[in-house]
C-alpha cells in the first residue's frame, strides 16, 4: 500500500523515507502522483495545526494514507520570531537556501545566546481517515558558521549541533541524525505505530 509523504521539500523526503525503511507501505511523495497536488497554504499557530492542516489537504486530494509534518526552530535570542514561521521568516518564504541562512547567520552574529531547540510534529491520516500525532525535539546550539553542506530544503541544519554531540545536522549521516534529531524522533515514533 502506498503512503504519502505530504511534502515538496526533498531534504524531508530524504530523511523520512530513510527512516521509514522495511514498513508494509511504498513511501511516496506529491511528485509521483498522476495529478499534481498543489501544497496547502499554512495558517496554524502551532506546529501541530499546520502538521494535520497539512496531512488533511494531501490525504483530500489524493484519498491515500498521508504523513505530513511541521516542524521548525525554536532559538532562545530570537524569542517568538521563528518556530512556526522558520521557513517563512527572515529572507523570506521566496528565498533560496543561501540567501535564507546568510540572512539568519547574519542576524545570530550579534547574539550571545546561541541555545536552539528543533521541534516536529507529524499528522498522519490512516486509510479510513482517522488522525495520528507524533512528535520530537532536539535541544543545541546555533553555531557561528556553516560546518558542512546540507540536504536542499534544510539550510540550518548546517549550524545546528544538539547537545552532547561536536557535529551539526548535516554532519551526521542521515541514520546517526534520525536517531538524535527532531524528526527522527517523531518518525520513529511513527515508524513503531505502524509496523
Amino acid at each position: 500500500m502506498d503512503l504519502l509523504l505530504g511534502t515538496t521539500n526533498l531534504g524531508k523526503v530524504t530523511e523520512i523515507k530513510e527512516c521509514l525503511q522495511n514498513i508494509p507501505f511504498k513511501i511516496i511523495s506529491p511528485n509521483d502522483l498522476d495529478a499534481k497536488i498543489e501544497p496547502p497554504e499554512e495558517t496554524g499557530n502551532t506546529f501541530e495545526e499546520n502538521a494535520m492542516q497539512k496531512a488533511r489537504h494531501y490525504f483530500k486530494e489524493s484519498g491515500l494514507p498521508t504523513i505530513a509534518d511541521d516542524s521548525g526552530i525554536i532559538v532562545d535570542a530570537l524569542k517568538d520570531e521563528l518556530g512556526v514561521y522558520t521557513r517563512r521568516w527572515g529572507a523570506g518564504e521566496k528565498a533560496s537556501d543561501e540567501e535564507w541562512i546568510e540572512y539568519f547567520l547574519d542576524r545570530m552574529k550579534k547574539e550571545k545566546n546561541k541555545k536552539a531547540k528543533f521541534v516536529c510534529h507529524i499528522a498522519h491520516f490512516d486509510s479510513e481517515g482517522n488522525i495520528h500525532m507524533f512528535n520530537g525535539t532536539c535541544n543545541g546550539k546555533i553555531t557561528d558558521e556553516l560546518l558542512a553542506d546540507y540536504l536542499p530544503g534544510l539550510p540550518i541544519s548546517a549550524c545546528f549541533m544538539p547537545n552532547g554531540y561536536d557535529l551539526v545536522y548535516s554532519a551526521m549521516t542521515i541514520a546517526q541524525k534520525n536517531l538524535v534529531s527532531h524528526r527522527g524522533k517523531a518518525t520513529a515514533a511513527l515508524r513503531e505505530f505502524l509496523l
